[in-house]
């Protein structure tokens, strides 16, 4: 158990790069367990330095900018810094996409464009070899599934993580730092019904990739819906491992 039970409320500080990347199917598990959830926009000129650093849980969600554009993003440093301060004290910290690279350049890796270019779509993810997968993972390796792949960049994995899963295209898909960091470069959170935000807000950049809307909607709609149901065990008993 890594937190301390007590009579006050858990809380969640969730930081958000883009308004349609929320929690998704985490939102639920979260209230159910009582936590007070408060979503704030990372680009903010007042940064929750001391909630981020006080939170129960520290959320970091998706965003289309590169962790390497501090110039035009400073308060990405922000981010950075406060993640590392998070995982110098073990406090639990989950990143996804952006977040999962922000959590990798705090613990000092690289990250970059990947060689094969963006990774948009619904595909499985593999469990690493010589890894034995967490009991609370394994639901988003079921046989069959497939999770949404959404991103253009890719990381080194941090000295001291250990990787949890891969995909052909990108070899870093999940990793664990500790006992309570956790970050996923795909996405478990979406719903079908949420994704109909993205389209629009990704628009630009699904019609520079000549991807078509209706596939990936078709795509959705098959897929999505076990992967909500995989996702809600994975998020209870990741949940439940953390606290």
């Amino acid at each position: 158990m890594i937190l301390c039970m007590s009579d006050s409320p858990l809380h969640a500080l969730v930081l958000s790069h883009v308004g349609f990347e929320d929690l998704g199917t985490l939102r639920d598990p979260l209230l159910n367990r009582g936590f007070t959830i408060d979503s704030v926009e990372a680009a903010s000129s007042a940064f929750p330095f001391d909630a981020a650093a006080a939170s129960d849980l520290l959320v970091v969600l998706g965003g289309p900018i590169g962790v390497y554009e501090q110039f035009d993003y400073p308060f990405l440093k922000n981010e950075i810094a406060a993640i590392a301060n998070r995982l110098d004290a073990g406090k639990p910290t989950l990143g996804i996409c952006l977040g999962a690279q922000l959590i990798a350049a705090s613990l000092g890796a690289a990250v970059y464009p990947g060689k094969n270019g963006k990774e948009i779509g619904w595909a499985p993810i593999n469990p690493a070899p010589q890894t034995t997968l967490p009991e609370w993972f394994k639901p988003l390796v079921a046989p069959g599934l497939n999770v949404l792949h959404w991103h253009t960049d890719t990381f080194d994995l941090p000295v001291g993580a250990t990787l949890l899963a891969s995909t052909e295209h990108s070899l870093n898909q999940a990793f664990t730092y500790g006992a309570s960091a956790l970050g996923l470069q795909f996405h478990p959170e979406v719903t079908a019904v949420d994704l109909e935000s993205w389209y629009v807000g990704h628009a630009a950049e699904l019609d520079q990739a000549g991807l078509s809307i209706r596939d990936l909607r078709v795509a959705a709609e098959l897929y999505a819906p076990q992967l909500e149901m995989a996702s809600r065990e994975f998020w209870n008993q990741w949940l439940d491992y953390i606290l």
